[in-house]
């Protein structure tokens, strides 16, 4: 649970809170079919060569892509977190609890794979920038933060009139011939450009332009720029459970572990609907409601502070990502001492 005394220090800091935030079809022939990797090393010390500019924008080219606080931020044990292709997993395995609960003083939120940024600042190794896809009062363009420029790459993707995004918890890229060797596992919510059908699985274009298979059962297939799934309760609910005993993990969003309102802006973007990325601005939006049903959200505040959101899935029941070191996991709503400190309701649903 993002507490009342981390969430005060950022509000005093930024002024703001954080997160407890057609075209024509491709032709197969003008695209890669070699295995994932990343440029030349040669070309890692300044890649603004390859295409980076302030104001331009970029495209996260591993799993998961943390947002950092700034290119200082990172401590050594973040190292896995910081290559490309990403170790979240390792990452993961090798903090300890307090090093998970230190997050707080280096990273607010991540970026998915195939996410579009706009830079708005470079360094060496490392790009400034906002994700739109993630309303913030931090950055009107997005949420923002530092990313190293080699977990991005600068290439427009090709588009294609469908996509395919992600509904399980993770799914694993395979490699586009008779072996379907492993080369990436993604997250829930990916969503990547689709090139057509083979068997069991669904042919996709990642960022750096391979070509790639995806089981057919973890991804749905949707026009481009339409919703993954369409916006219900029972939806919103279903896809909810998903995420059932995954890690908490501050600044998370994804099948890999989340924060509190990690899971909600999650859930509700693969619905086609975009909510803030952090709990007190997604607080202040929607529309009040006294008696919540399934889908909403619900928050909780100290001192008049929102430090948590959860989301109702009826008969009395909530599910949340609860604090650092707990897991995904539906309670009552009853239960204290989050109940004494309920807030309110909001609905984004119509």
């Amino acid at each position: 649970m993002r507490r009342l005394q981390r969430a005060f220090v950022v509000a005093v800091v930024l002024g703001v809170t954080s997160a407890c935030g057609h075209a024509p079809a491709v032709s197969t022939s003008a695209v890669s079919t070699s295995a994932d990797s990343t440029p030349p090393a040669s070309t890692a010390v300044d890649r603004t060569a390859e295409g980076f500019r302030v104001g331009g924008s970029a495209w996260v080219a591993v799993s998961v892509a943390r947002l950092w606080d700034s290119p200082s931020a990172p401590w050594p044990v973040d190292a896995p977190a910081l290559t490309s292709p990403v170790h979240f997993r390792r990452w993961l395995s090798a903090m300890t609890l307090d090093q998970r609960r230190g997050l707080f003083e280096r990273s607010q939120s991540e970026a998915l794979y195939a996410e579009r940024v706009v830079v708005v600042g470079l360094r060496p190794h490392w790009a400034q920038v906002v994700v739109p896809s993630q309303p913030s009062p931090k950055d009107r363009r997005g949420y923002p933060g530092w990313i190293p420029l080699r977990q991005l790459t600068a290439r427009a993707p090709l588009r294609t009139p469908e996509v395919a995004t992600v509904i399980s918890r993770t799914a694993w890229l395979r490699t586009d011939d008779a072996q379907h060797v492993r080369t990436l596992e993604i997250s829930f919510g990916t969503t990547l450009h689709m090139l057509g059908r083979v068997g069991h699985f669904v042919r996709v274009l990642t960022p750096r332009g391979y070509r790639r298979l995806v089981a057919s059962g973890a991804v749905v297939v949707h026009a481009t720029g339409s919703a993954a799934l369409q916006p219900s309760r029972r939806s919103l609910r279903r896809s909810a459970k998903t995420f059932l005993g995954l890690p908490y993990l501050w600044g998370g969003l994804s099948g890999f572990g989340m924060d509190c309102s990690g899971l909600t802006w999650l859930d509700y973007r693969a619905h086609g609907i975009t909510i803030p990325r952090d709990a007190l601005p997604q607080s202040r939006h929607g529309r009040r409601v006294s008696r919540p049903a399934v889908g909403d959200l619900l928050f909780y505040a100290s001192n008049g502070l929102v430090h948590h959101v959860s989301m109702y899935i009826g008969r009395g029941y909530m599910i949340h990502a609860p604090h650092t070191g707990d897991v995904v996991r539906i309670v009552p709503f009853a239960r204290q001492p989050l109940r004494s400190e309920y807030a309110g309701a909001r609905r984004y649903l119509p």
